[in-house]
């Protein structure tokens, strides 16, 4: 080689190094890679693997079933593998260059170890991924099995989808509905129409429910009940956890019970417990004894008959066409009907048509019509205690005392009688000005139509009392003192005064009675307190702070099973059972289960016309 050639050689080898380096540079390359993909994209996706299969009998009838391959079974079952999924039948017609079988006779599909299917009758088309089984339909996964007339059966979507109507079993249940669709990478069918689902303790009933089979979870949409022996849950929204038996339920959501039923903006409810709580606008009704309690938060336990509610609890009951309202802080109610016994607790207040009351807590017993207006505070007398002390009005009157007793007569349900134990102290606004007084430390009332007529007031009374003619016009102030004192009364107004023992007392003209000496010692007027109507009992409070509802969203708005495709893009094929209209999005399923109809005796024939001519 000469000097010339080595020196040209060698600068050819530079610059196609200098070239290579330059070319397949990062700026360079990243385009020519993308171009290669792009190229190559269209060859992948027309790659389409054909469909393998094994039979022990092969036959062709190009007359019959042009194009295609009979199949049957000898000693083993025709057998299919394609992609990850193996189909087993007695006999076959395969269309090979279309990539597309019908299968027929104990015919079984099996998708990994998760899925399998057996039928009476089945299509595969290897192109589009798509099967279709009818006729005794059983698919199984671990969790649950399917049974259904027709099933399709999209491999790509991995979704299943009736609309002939099916039955789930799980674990705990059986599930039916006209329609459903199970979507395998969730584990989860959602089932539409007439679903109904059936527990050994409950039967669920609802027009859309979403069930997750490995947790046992259903979400229900729509009207909905769960009705078991002891109770019947309503909700248009739902969750309820068919295994664990707890449901949490929203909008218009209701427990019946026996003799009870609970609403509220939120339910929650365990079966296994006997226990429902309720949140926000709860109403819990009395069916026997005709009473309802309202607030915003309560729970309810069945087995003990008792209702806890808190958050502007009240108790209301029908006495006599009159409702009586209990509210306090929080309210308990607790026995069987005919034993029932209301408490109230922190800052009670009551309210009747014709008397209203305050208390520190109350206790109410329903079978022997006694009501304790109770002050729980035994330190020291102050002014706040007071003001917390039980307290009655009715009328223009008001009466005090540590502990009040109200009694009422269960089967007509009017007042029979009321008793102020210590510290009893009655004030009547007097006609024109001033107050009509009477304390001691035990006080007896009578009542007859529910209106009080007769006070008998021992130990210690004394009486100021505004003497007046029938005209009204003030005679004198009156102060007495005695051992026992009746009083009769009229309309709510005092008509008498009957002193008995130790009687002391003096009538005193107006002008010699000292303004600072018409008040008895504890006099404590709390006319300003009292409540005139159910608006009132909440008066003087702030609006609860109602808890935010965790609601239970909507079913996601999933894609149509069938897509739209064109008139040439069968999703099986046209040599089909089923037309292309069948493969389209509707409500009802008009296929229905026709196996072997013809092609099986066909097959037979063609067997025994083979086996004649070996002979």
């Amino acid at each position: 080689m000469n000097k010339a050639s080595f020196f040209r050689r060698k600068s050819f080898s530079a610059d196609f190094r200098y070239f290579w380096k330059k070319f397949f540079s990062l700026k360079n390359l990243f385009p020519f890679i993308l171009l290669i993909l792009i190229l190559s994209a269209p060859l992948s996706a027309q790659e389409v693997k054909k469909i393998d299969y094994t039979s022990d009998r092969t036959l062709r009838d190009e007359e019959r079933y042009p194009g295609a391959i009979i199949l049957s079974k000898v000693d083993n079952q025709v057998h299919f593998i394609h992609q990850g999924i193996e189909v087993w039948c007695d006999q076959a017609i395969h269309y090979d260059q279309e990539n597309f079988f019908k299968a027929y006779g104990n015919v079984r599909m099996q998708q990994g170890d998760t899925v399998r299917m057996s039928s009476d009758y089945a299509e595969y088309n290897g192109t589009t991924q798509f099967a279709f089984a009818s006729g005794d339909v059983l698919m199984q996964r671990p969790q649950t099995t399917l049974q259904t007339d027709s099933l399709f059966f999209d491999r790509i979507k991995q979704q299943a989808y009736y609309r002939s109507g099916g039955t789930v079993r799980d674990t705990a249940s059986v599930l039916t509905s006209d329609i459903g669709r199970y979507y395998m990478e969730q584990d989860k069918y959602s089932f539409v129409s007439n679903v109904v689902v059936n527990n050994p303790e409950y039967v669920i009933n609802s027009e859309q429910l979403d069930f997750y089979s490995e947790t046992g979870h259903a979400y229900l949409y729509g009207p909905s009940t769960i009705e078991g022996e002891t109770s019947t849950v309503y909700c248009e929204r739902g969750f309820y956890d068919t295994r664990g038996d707890t449901g949490y339920f929203v909008k218009n959501s209701r427990i019946d019970y026996d003799n009870r039923t609970v609403e509220g903006d939120s339910l929650y409810f365990n079966r296994n417990k006997s226990f429902a709580s309720a949140t926000n606008n709860i109403k819990v009704t009395d069916t026997i004894n005709q009473s309802l309690v309202t607030g915003h938060y309560a729970e309810v336990f069945r087995d003990k008959d008792s209702v806890f509610i808190t958050k502007k609890a009240v108790a209301a009951s029908l006495q006599e066409k009159d409702s009586v309202f209990i509210h306090s802080d929080t309210l308990m109610i607790t026995g069987k009907a005919d034993e029932r016994i209301i408490r109230g607790f922190y800052d009670v207040r009551l309210y009747k048509g014709n008397m209203s009351g305050k208390s520190d807590s109350v206790h109410v017993n329903e079978k022997t019509g006694l009501t304790k207006l109770i002050n729980l505070n035994k330190g020291p007398v102050t002014s706040i205690d007071k003001r917390r002390s039980p307290v009655l009005w009715s009328g223009n009157s008001q009466m005090t005392g540590d502990t009040i007793h109200l009694l009422s007569n269960p089967e007509t349900e009017q007042l029979d009688s009321i008793r102020v134990f210590n510290n009893a102290f009655l004030i009547q606004k007097d006609s024109i000005e001033g107050y009509n007084q009477v304390k001691g430390m035990y006080l007896t009332g009578l009542f007859k139509d529910n209106e009080i007529y007769q006070v008998d007031i021992n130990k210690n009374t004394e009486t100021l009392y505004y003497s007046r003619t029938e005209d009204d016009e003030l005679i004198g102030i009156n102060k007495t003192l005695s051992s026992s004192i009746k009083i009769l009364m009229d309309d709510r107004e005092i008509t008498d005064i009957y002193y008995y023992t130790n009687v002391d007392g003096t009538l005193t003209p107006e002008e010699d009675f000292p303004p600072n000496a018409r008040e008895l010692t504890g006099f404590n007027w709390r006319g300003d307190e009292r409540i005139l109507s159910k608006e009132g009992l909440f008066k003087g409070e702030p609006a609860p702070e109602l808890t935010k509802i965790e609601g239970i969203p909507l079913p996601e708005e999933e894609e149509e099973f069938f897509d739209e495709r064109e008139e040439d893009d069968l999703l099986l094929n046209e040599k089909s059972r089923l037309k292309p209209e069948d493969l389209q999005n509707k409500k009802s399923d008009s296929v229905k289960a026709e196996i072997q109809k013809r092609l099986p005796e066909e097959i037979e024939k063609k067997k025994d016309s083979l086996q004649k001519e070996r002979n």
